[in-house]
């Protein structure tokens, strides 16, 4: 701990929070304070409990505050070292005397020109002063924080009769070092020590005595106000309540996060779902009860949905049973309401909605929803025809696949997807079930919008990945042809997430697909804007980048992801097989050589400008290294022939190590720009069969030798 260090704390007490912004404000606040002892040389510990679980150092968080809590914060700045450089010395003397320039920079310093130094023919002051307290440089430390929260709120609120803003009224201050109340003044009002505990149990206001009072003072007043501890109590209470119901909980880290921003003494309670909400699918009640109610879901261990729910009272009340029936009073409606939208849909059979898509507008310049299906089910059609997958068990007919593309958007016009959108393709696949379509169909259309992030699961099944791709390659395709291409900051239509999400389905689903000549085939199935070469240069080269991070993300290099590219990444199945051979072979001893062997072979082969013989004789061969060569680049060539039929890539690779001791000798013993045309052309020619042969796979000269 520092020397003549104290505890800082500063608390701002306001009107509720919107929950989205508590953890966001809290963490700014934190990091802002923390971001300016630190540029000031201040020093102190990692300061709260919080810290030692992985969460931001000194961050505390209720609806009604947010502080910033740091133990062993040193009382002033370390000896602050200045220098400044002023004018060169040519122009700070004539004949002898110092000119306007040296006497003006003097008098900024506050010394005598005598009084600076002459370095490297430049004048230069240094000083040496002592650093400011700490005490009076929090103010400034606390303004900086507060204009970097600013900027998380786009809408903030004035109130009173002052010009400030913040996203809800500010009605107290806290800042204390130690036992000492700062001198802050913000929002019209002076900072102190009074905090407030809870709005029902305990709303005195409560006169802390040092900083490092605060959390057990609000935790006597009914206020955990440790968001990270708190989270947990409330994960271990539902848990705990779900168990006691003879199920287990579904806790989302979201919704986790959002019931944590809410409350500020949680108390678990639960409630009944009536039984005939439960003939709704389980994802409309979850999405009900959770989107719009904020509680917990319960499931049996079977993974059925139990008629409970799990909610977190901000109070202990004394009539628990009125707060159990007010929630399940609030739930009923809602639950009504989404039981009326499923029973009006189930009237008519999925298939019958198609025709409601020719009304609504996908983009103005692409047309309708039904304009869309169309071009969906001619792109999936293509890619069923163009790469058939090949994985085991992967099966699938053409008219599964056209009938899930024909009715994969029919849900977009259902009243369940209208109230819940979240729910698009998920609410088809029921409503295809429904309707007696196949089970194939069904699924691939509730699974089409896979995967839906980063990480998410791509479609299960061969049809609903093939539907899927068509829809993301449509996407793309349209987008791009109406010059709506994404930004750096800007991505509206989601283009990135389509495009990492049609490469992982080749990937992961073993679709071996010519993926750019896939999103030609879209391309010219758009209706508007510009669908040449140029255009799809431009969105392949997009694509390419999100392959790029994809690679890298499961731990390819960059040098070895372009060894592959500039092989052609057309085929991402083949590109990541061939990635993936690479990143083993290079495990070997040979990998470099072989590499530094095909550069120095392919700038040999380039300076001699076409002067390679056609075919190489051995008559010509002068050395016994070049017949070693060859006879070994024949029977490397032979094993590899059955090997590439199959894309065996490994092995073809690995073929490719028995070179290594032939090419060592060749280059030590044998000169290949010999003085005899002949002989030159005959070696250049051997050079030229072991450079194809070291891009048998990948381009072995971009690696490192």
């Amino acid at each position: 701990m520092p020397a003549n260090s104290q505890s800082l704390l500063i608390e701002l007490g306001t009107e509720d929070l919107p929950a989205r912004y508590v953890l966001p404000l809290a963490t700014a606040l934190a990091a802002g304070v923390i971001d300016g002892l630190k540029k000031r040389g201040i020093a102190f510990e990692a300061a709260s409990e919080a810290a030692a679980e992985g969460s931001a150092p000194g961050l505390y968080a209720t609806p009604r505050r947010i502080a910033v809590l740091l133990r062993g914060v040193a009382g002033r700045q370390p000896a602050q070292h200045v220098e400044r450089k002023g004018p060169q010395l040519a122009a700070a003397f004539k004949d002898g005397q110092p000119t306007p320039a040296a006497l003006g920079f003097a008098r900024s310093c506050g010394v005598d020109v005598g009084k600076l130094k002459q370095e490297n023919g430049q004048l230069v002051f240094r000083k040496t002063q002592p650093g400011r307290r700490t005490a009076e440089l929090v103010p400034e430390i606390f303004a900086e924080a507060l204009r970097q929260m600013d900027e998380l709120v786009p809408k903030r609120m004035r109130w009173g009769e002052g010009t400030e803003t913040f996203v809800r009224p500010v009605h107290w201050i806290v800042a204390l070092y130690g036992s000492r109340v700062l001198r802050i003044e913000r929002f019209g009002l002076k900072a102190g020590r009074k905090t407030y505990g809870h709005r029902f149990h305990a709303p005195a206001a409560i006169a802390l005595k040092s900083a490092d009072d605060y959390v057990a003072a609000l935790q006597a007043a009914k206020v955990w106000v440790d968001f990270a501890s708190r989270s947990q109590a409330i994960r271990g209470q539902v848990e705990a309540e779900a168990a006691r119901l003879g199920g287990s909980a579904r806790i989302t880290p979201e919704l986790l996060d959002e019931v944590t921003a809410l409350v500020e003494w949680p108390v678990v309670i639960s409630g009944r779902i009536e039984e005939r909400f439960l003939q709704l699918p389980p994802e409309v009640v979850v999405a009900t009860v959770e989107t719009n109610q904020r509680y917990f879901t319960v499931f049996d261990a079977r993974g059925g949905l139990l008629p409970r729910f799990i909610t977190i009272s901000n109070i202990e009340s004394k009539d628990v049973a009125q707060v159990v029936a007010g929630n399940e009073r609030v739930v009923r409606p809602r639950l009504t309401d989404a039981l009326f939208f499923w029973e009006q849909d189930l009237k008519e059979p999925l298939v019958a909605k198609s025709g409601k898509l020719a009304t609504v507008t996908y983009q103005k310049e692409l047309g309708s929803l039904a304009q869309r299906v169309q071009r969906i089910e001619a792109i999936a059609a293509h890619i069923a025809q163009a790469a058939p997958p090949r994985l085991p068990g992967f099966d699938y007919d053409h008219e599964s696949v056209r009938r899930a593309a024909q009715l994969c958007k029919s849900d977009l016009v259902t009243r369940m997807v209208y109230e819940f959108p979240e729910l698009q393709g998920l609410m088809g696949g029921y409503y295809a079930r429904a309707s007696a379509e196949s089970e194939p169909v069904a699924q691939a259309i509730a699974e089409h919008y896979r995967p839906a992030q980063s990480g998410a699961a791509i479609p299960s099944t061969p049809v609903g990945q093939i539907v899927a791709l068509a829809d993301k390659l449509d996407a793309l395709a349209g987008i791009f042809a109406i010059g709506q291409k994404p930004t750096a900051s800007k991505d509206p239509f989601g283009l990135r997430r389509a495009a990492l999400g049609a490469l992982r389905i080749c990937i992961e689903g073993g679709i071996d697909l010519d993926l750019r000549e896939a999103l030609g085939h879209a391309l010219q199935a758009q209706p508007a804007g510009k669908r040449d070469a140029a255009v799809l240069g431009e969105l392949w080269d997009f694509v390419v980048e999100r392959l790029r991070g994809y690679c890298l993300e499961r731990g390819a290099g960059a040098e070895p992801f372009e060894a592959v590219r500039v092989m052609g990444a057309s085929r991402p199945l083949d590109f990541v097989r061939r990635l993936d051979a690479l990143r083993a072979f290079l495990a070997t001893p040979a990998a470099a050589t072989l590499a530094a062997a095909d550069k120095r072979a392919r700038n040999i082969l380039r300076q001699a400008g076409g002067a390679a013989a056609a075919d190489v004789e051995t008559r010509l061969f002068e050395a016994p290294a070049e017949h070693a060569l060859l006879a070994e680049l024949e029977r490397v060539e032979t094993a590899v022939a059955p090997l590439r039929s199959r894309a065996d890539y490994a092995p073809m690779l690995q073929a490719l190590a028995s070179l290594k001791e032939p090419v060592d000798a060749f280059f030590a013993g044998v000169m290949v720009m010999a003085e005899d045309a002949a002989v030159r052309g005959n070696r250049l020619a051997l050079m030229a069969r072991l450079d194809a042969m070291c891009r048998e796979v990948v381009d072995l000269a971009c690696l490192p030798g």
